[in-house]
């Protein structure tokens, strides 16, 4: 994966495409998405994307390069980072949301919604909107708690239990 920084010169003034060449593969989208959901370890979102090892460590280094995230020592020995995201990583999360948003009208059929947000201001829950529907407040991630639907905790919760027992 092409990571366009300082050192690397753009091969285009296109956005859309710059932006691809940091986050333009799946694997990177669900890192983003468990640093999003709070992971910070490599196990947990290595667990949650189900991503080899090599494939992790490489989409990490990536972000890392380009700016999105940070590494932080936990450990000392043996020596251990977590990863949280910069104001730079934090300012993809609308892009998350509206995956999340087109996946749940147009690539489910009839299950219950994965996330729901409510906001933390007023109480009501969000749905896929970036607005609150009931008081007509704009949210971002940070204004917004989240519950998983039942199916999707499970799923979670045994991709964790199969990880434990290898």
């Amino acid at each position: 994966m092409a990571v366009a920084n300082e050192a690397t010169p753009a091969t285009t003034v296109c956005p859309v495409a710059r932006s691809t060449e940091v986050v333009g593969d799946r694997w990177t989208i669900l890192v983003l998405r468990e640093l999003y959901m709070g992971a910070t370890r490599f196990e947990e979102i290595q667990i949650q994307t189900e991503a080899t090892p090599q494939m992790l460590t490489s989409r990490l280094k990536a972000l890392e390069a380009d700016g999105m995230v940070e590494r932080h020592p936990y450990s000392e020995k043996p020596l251990r980072h977590e990863y949280r995201l910069t104001d730079k990583g934090w300012a993809f999360y609308p892009v998350i949301y509206a995956l999340r948003a087109f996946g749940e009208m147009w690539c489910k059929h009839g299950e219950e919604v994965a996330t729901r947000f409510v906001h933390r201001k007023c109480g009501h829950d969000v749905g896929l909107a970036t607005v609150c529907p009931h008081c007509g407040e704009p949210v971002a991630r940070k204004d917004l708690d989240a519950t998983l639907g039942e199916r999707f905790a499970a799923e979670r919760a045994a991709r964790r239990e199969a990880f434990r027992r290898r």
